[in-house]
């Protein structure tokens, strides 16, 4: 009965996104990124230079509109080479792929910064919910959703022994303008903050930008309450 209930209701869309996300893949994959890191490191020793970057640098939209192809979304960020592949046996697959794309990301003095870089990829369901009349999920209850997928990510991910130190995530709303390398200044800022955490920089610390969103300003944006909230319906 109270299955039923939280089923027509829509509830915990977001809380179970984040948590499927993390049991079925993050978990399966973070501990790993560092040494297929370190690898790649040592076959390209001038490309990595900061070990402090060698994390899963997770982008999370809160429009939840993801591009596929992230050379296509911005011209700044160019694809380079997948790190080491990750080959498990899962749920009934023999030797299941996983793997990461690590990418150069441009900066406005033509500088090269390298990361792994990838999107959320559970937001794309909560997009496709908001396109679906079946789904009765608005855009209103997307955005509510992207943020509370958001908090609960984080606050799994913080309480992971095994993923500690192995991701960023790079939650962010993007301005009603069309800007041409948002997406690559985003990501910029996460990696200069990251190398003047641990090094010294030489010059002006960089402007973070005025989207970028960290927890305590998302705390205020939605409910208080730590409870997956109900979804309304609304016009699309």
């Amino acid at each position: 009965e109270m299955s039923e209930m939280s089923e027509k209701s829509k509830q915990n869309v977001a809380h179970g996104l984040a948590w499927s996300y993390y049991v079925g893949y993050l978990k399966i994959v973070l501990p790993r990124v560092k040494k297929s890191m370190e690898k790649f490191s040592r076959a390209n020793p001038n490309v990595l230079a900061c070990r402090e970057t060698w994390k899963l640098h997770i982008l999370v939209p809160l429009s939840c509109d993801i591009c596929d192809d992230l050379e296509k979304a911005d011209s700044n960020i160019q694809y380079l080479t997948d790190l080491t592949e990750i080959t498990l046996t899962r749920a009934g697959t023999k030797k299941r792929v996983y793997k990461h794309s690590l990418y150069a990301i441009r900066d406005e003095d033509n500088k090269l910064w390298h990361c792994a870089v990838e999107y959320a990829t559970p937001l794309q369901s909560l997009y496709a919910m908001s396109q679906d009349e079946c789904a009765a999920f608005s855009r209103e209850d997307r955005l509510e959703q992207a943020k509370l997928f958001y908090r609960t990510l984080e606050e799994i991910l913080k309480g992971s022994k095994e993923c500690a130190g192995t991701y960023r995530l790079i939650v962010y709303e993007e301005s009603g303008e069309a800007e041409t390398h948002f997406l690559s200044r985003e990501i910029l800022w996460h990696l200069r903050q990251q190398h003047h955490e641990y090094t010294v920089y030489e010059g002006n610390h960089p402007h973070a930008p005025s989207t970028t969103l960290n927890s305590t300003e998302l705390n205020l944006q939605i409910s208080k309450s730590d409870l997956p909230q109900p979804l309304r319906s609304g016009c699309f």
